[in-house]
Protein backbone atom coordinates (compact mmCIF):
# COMPACT_ATOMS: atom_id res chain seq x y z
CA UNK A 1 0.00 0.00 0.00
CA UNK A 2 1.61 3.39 -0.70
CA UNK A 3 1.69 6.07 1.78
CA UNK A 4 -0.40 9.12 1.10
CA UNK A 5 1.25 12.79 1.64
CA UNK A 6 -0.23 15.15 3.46
CA UNK A 7 -1.60 17.93 1.43
CA UNK A 8 0.53 21.25 1.48
CA UNK A 9 0.01 23.73 3.98
CA UNK A 10 -1.56 26.68 2.32
CA UNK A 11 0.05 30.51 4.11
CA UNK A 12 -3.50 31.60 6.05
CA UNK A 13 -3.70 28.06 7.73
CA UNK A 14 0.03 28.27 8.53
CA UNK A 15 -0.96 31.88 9.94
CA UNK A 16 -3.12 30.54 12.03
CA UNK A 17 -0.89 27.75 13.33
CA UNK A 18 1.68 30.66 14.53
CA UNK A 19 -0.51 32.43 15.98
CA UNK A 20 -1.07 32.50 20.01
CA UNK A 21 -5.00 30.67 20.49
CA UNK A 22 -7.04 33.35 22.29
CA UNK A 23 -7.79 32.34 25.69
CA UNK A 24 -11.52 33.12 26.47
CA UNK A 25 -11.17 31.71 29.96
CA UNK A 26 -13.10 33.81 32.55
CA UNK A 27 -15.69 35.38 30.16
CA UNK A 28 -18.60 33.43 30.98
CA UNK A 29 -17.73 34.81 34.97
CA UNK A 30 -17.82 37.99 34.80
CA UNK A 31 -20.91 37.75 32.51
CA UNK A 32 -22.36 35.53 35.59
CA UNK A 33 -21.03 38.31 37.62
CA UNK A 34 -22.95 41.20 36.01
CA UNK A 35 -26.22 38.85 35.62
CA UNK A 36 -25.83 38.48 39.77
CA UNK A 37 -25.50 42.28 40.23
CA UNK A 38 -28.70 42.96 38.02
CA UNK A 39 -30.70 40.52 39.66
CA UNK A 40 -29.80 41.73 43.29
CA UNK A 41 -30.47 45.34 42.35
CA UNK A 42 -34.03 43.87 40.64
CA UNK A 43 -35.06 42.06 43.86
CA UNK A 44 -34.05 45.27 46.37
CA UNK A 45 -36.24 47.26 44.03
CA UNK A 46 -39.24 45.34 43.95
CA UNK A 47 -38.84 44.27 47.88
CA UNK A 48 -38.98 47.94 48.07
CA UNK A 49 -41.79 48.96 46.32
CA UNK A 50 -43.42 45.95 47.62
CA UNK A 51 -42.65 47.92 51.21
CA UNK A 52 -43.40 50.86 50.11
CA UNK A 53 -47.19 49.35 49.01
CA UNK A 54 -47.34 48.16 52.65
CA UNK A 55 -46.68 51.08 54.37
CA UNK A 56 -49.35 52.85 52.21
CA UNK A 57 -52.01 49.83 53.16
CA UNK A 58 -51.10 50.04 56.79
CA UNK A 59 -51.32 54.06 56.47
CA UNK A 60 -55.07 53.88 55.02
CA UNK A 61 -55.86 51.00 57.80
CA UNK A 62 -55.02 53.73 60.47
CA UNK A 63 -56.86 55.97 58.76
CA UNK A 64 -59.89 53.44 58.52
CA UNK A 65 -59.43 52.20 62.43
CA UNK A 66 -59.48 56.23 63.31
CA UNK A 67 -62.35 56.81 61.69
CA UNK A 68 -64.46 54.00 62.56
CA UNK A 69 -63.12 54.71 66.55
CA UNK A 70 -64.86 58.06 66.20
CA UNK A 71 -67.75 56.82 64.51
CA UNK A 72 -68.83 55.17 67.59
CA UNK A 73 -69.31 58.00 69.91
CA UNK A 74 -73.11 58.51 69.10
CA UNK A 75 -74.86 60.48 71.13
CA UNK A 76 -76.54 57.79 73.59
CA UNK A 77 -79.14 60.93 74.98
CA UNK A 78 -80.61 61.62 71.37
CA UNK A 79 -80.31 58.17 70.40
CA UNK A 80 -82.61 57.18 73.43
CA UNK A 81 -84.96 60.05 73.00
CA UNK A 82 -85.30 59.58 69.45
CA UNK A 83 -84.00 56.04 67.94
CA UNK A 84 -82.32 57.84 65.12
CA UNK A 85 -78.22 57.84 65.55
CA UNK A 86 -76.15 60.86 65.15
CA UNK A 87 -72.33 61.12 66.83
CA UNK A 88 -71.50 63.43 69.32
CA UNK A 89 -68.72 65.25 67.05
CA UNK A 90 -66.37 66.03 70.58
CA UNK A 91 -65.97 62.76 71.24
CA UNK A 92 -65.75 61.37 67.83
CA UNK A 93 -63.17 63.62 67.47
CA UNK A 94 -61.20 62.82 70.86
CA UNK A 95 -61.41 59.40 70.10
CA UNK A 96 -59.95 59.45 66.52
CA UNK A 97 -57.04 61.57 67.70
CA UNK A 98 -56.62 59.26 70.93
CA UNK A 99 -56.61 56.14 68.39
CA UNK A 100 -54.02 57.87 65.89
CA UNK A 101 -51.71 58.78 69.36
CA UNK A 102 -51.93 55.03 70.71
CA UNK A 103 -50.75 53.74 67.04
CA UNK A 104 -48.05 56.09 66.70
CA UNK A 105 -49.28 58.19 64.00
CA UNK A 106 -50.13 61.83 64.27
CA UNK A 107 -53.56 62.98 62.22
CA UNK A 108 -56.11 65.69 62.02
CA UNK A 109 -59.88 65.44 62.21
CA UNK A 110 -61.06 66.80 58.83
CA UNK A 111 -64.68 67.13 59.38
CA UNK A 112 -67.14 65.90 62.19
CA UNK A 113 -71.25 65.82 60.95
CA UNK A 114 -73.99 64.25 62.64
CA UNK A 115 -73.72 60.70 60.96
CA UNK A 116 -69.46 60.57 59.47
CA UNK A 117 -66.27 61.79 60.68
CA UNK A 118 -63.62 61.82 58.13
CA UNK A 119 -59.74 61.67 59.52
CA UNK A 120 -56.61 61.76 57.65
CA UNK A 121 -53.56 60.03 59.29
CA UNK A 122 -50.19 60.10 58.49
CA UNK A 123 -47.14 57.71 59.80
CA UNK A 124 -44.05 56.81 59.36
CA UNK A 125 -42.79 53.45 57.85
CA UNK A 126 -39.40 52.08 57.73
CA UNK A 127 -38.57 50.73 54.26
CA UNK A 128 -34.88 48.47 55.04
CA UNK A 129 -34.57 47.72 51.55
CA UNK A 130 -34.52 51.11 50.33
CA UNK A 131 -32.26 52.60 53.00
CA UNK A 132 -29.04 51.94 50.65
CA UNK A 133 -30.85 54.12 48.01
CA UNK A 134 -31.17 57.03 50.52
CA UNK A 135 -34.81 56.10 51.98
CA UNK A 136 -34.76 54.39 55.55
CA UNK A 137 -38.43 55.83 56.08
CA UNK A 138 -41.32 57.14 53.82
CA UNK A 139 -43.90 59.42 55.16
CA UNK A 140 -47.61 57.78 54.77
CA UNK A 141 -50.84 59.80 54.37
CA UNK A 142 -54.16 58.16 54.28
CA UNK A 143 -57.76 59.34 54.87
CA UNK A 144 -60.63 57.85 55.54
CA UNK A 145 -64.09 58.21 56.61
CA UNK A 146 -66.73 56.26 58.51
CA UNK A 147 -70.65 56.71 58.98
CA UNK A 148 -72.25 56.34 62.77
CA UNK A 149 -74.43 53.41 62.76
CA UNK A 150 -76.31 51.03 65.12
CA UNK A 151 -76.32 47.34 64.78
CA UNK A 152 -79.08 45.37 66.21
CA UNK A 153 -78.71 42.73 68.63
CA UNK A 154 -80.10 39.20 68.54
Amino acid sequence: MPESTPPPVTPAQRRRLLLPLRDDTGAVTIQVLYIAVIGLLLAAALYGGATVLAARSHGYSLAQSAARAGAQQIDLTHYRTTGKVRLDPARAAQAAKQYLRSAGATGTVDKVTLAEITVTATSKQATPSLRYFGYATVTVTSTASATATVTEAG
